[in-house]
């Protein structure tokens, strides 16, 4: 049997969204300090990540470190938002220098509170470092401010990591850091040893990837320092609850992750919008409890020799035997 797992989630998980339909949220306002509690509330979570700057919330970093202290949580990763209207057309591959040199202020601002708060990253997600229209942009010039921008903010700050949070499109039609193989890239040609790769499982299916493939490909590199988890129906990032959807797909995911021994937090990027935030937590926790425990019934050995052969119907059933076993244990738990 292997070690359980270390869950995560986005302190957003407990936030009220909002959509252009219900510009108001689903919910009444929710602030920082009762996100905290409602994670702890959980009661399976042992770490979160924060969005920053702190959005409505006019308390001190005290006041965020007793609330995480109490809920006995741990903030894993600050996540700064680049991604807002002050960088419409970019933060580090914005064309106006002063624009460039704000995004770069908040990142080590944001670097900084994430050293005071132990934080294991920082995580850049460049929602709005891309392009709309053929033409718009040079797309030499774009690429070579991002990495120009990624070299200085981390190697200002070696004694932390980055990780990237890549996805094909939203709110851009085209993000500069659109899949894996683009994004290790990117890292390559940084050239520093503390960036790597935040796989947002969503993501890489809505970007039409194998993400057990991608998540290969970024260990192989020695890069894949955080996961996201979540699902969606492939033609958009929905952030469903995971497992909802593509069940085998995140089997193989995780048996991926294990065949390798990485042994990171397995971290919820969900959004709720209709569905209660604390049970939606617990519901996708009880789902990744039951994969860890089908991991450690698959035959190993018989999936390598189907694997082999690329015998696809022997592997499929070694996997059905696993995950449909495990889930009944699990009904049989809730029993």
């Amino acid at each position: 049997m292997s070690n359980p797992p270390v869950f995560g989630a986005g302190i957003w998980h407990f936030a009220t969204y909002k959509d252009r339909y219900a510009t108001e949220g689903y919910g009444p306002p929710v602030g920082l300090l009762e996100q905290i509690d409602r994670a702890g509330a959980v009661g399976d979570l042992a770490v979160v990540d924060l969005n920053w700057p702190f959005a409505g919330f006019d308390g001190t970093l005290d006041d965020v470190r007793a609330a995480l202290e109490r809920n006995g949580l741990r903030a894993v990763a600050i996540t700064p938002e680049i991604y807002n209207r002050d960088f419409v057309k970019g933060s580090i591959t914005n064309p106006d220098p002063a624009v460039r040199a704000h995004a770069l202020r908040l990142l080590n601002d944001a670097t900084e509170l994430a050293k005071q708060l132990g934080c294991d990253y920082v995580k850049l997600w460049f929602g709005q470092d891309g392009w709309d229209y053929p033409f718009q942009v040079n797309y030499r010039d774009i690429w070579q401010s991002a990495i120009a921008g990624l070299r200085e903010l981390t190697s200002a700050h070696p004694d932390i990591r980055f990780v990237i949070e890549y996805k094909p499109r939203e709110p851009r039609n085209r993000i500069i850091f659109p899949n894996a193989a683009r994004t290790l890239l990117a890292i390559q040609q940084v050239g520093v040893d503390n960036l790597g790769v935040l796989l947002d499982f969503g993501h890489s299916l809505y970007g039409q990837e194998t993400p057990a493939d991608a998540a290969q490909l970024c260990i192989d590199a020695g890069r894949l320092f955080a996961i996201d988890v979540n699902d969606n129906f492939r033609g958009w990032d929905d952030d469903m609850v995971v497992g909802s959807v593509h069940l085998v797909e995140t089997f193989e995911f995780f048996h991926t992750l294990r065949r390798n021994n990485w042994d990171g937090v397995w971290q919820l990027d969900q959004f709720p919008f209709r569905e209660d935030s604390v049970t939606a937590a617990k519901d996708a926790i009880r789902f990744l409890k039951a994969l860890h425990r089908a991991l450690d019934t698959l035959d190993e050995k018989a999936l390598a020799a189907a694997q082999a052969d690329h015998d696809a119907l022997a592997a499929r059933r070694l996997v059905q035997r696993a995950l449909l076993t495990s889930m009944v244990d699990d009904a049989e738990v809730d029993a």
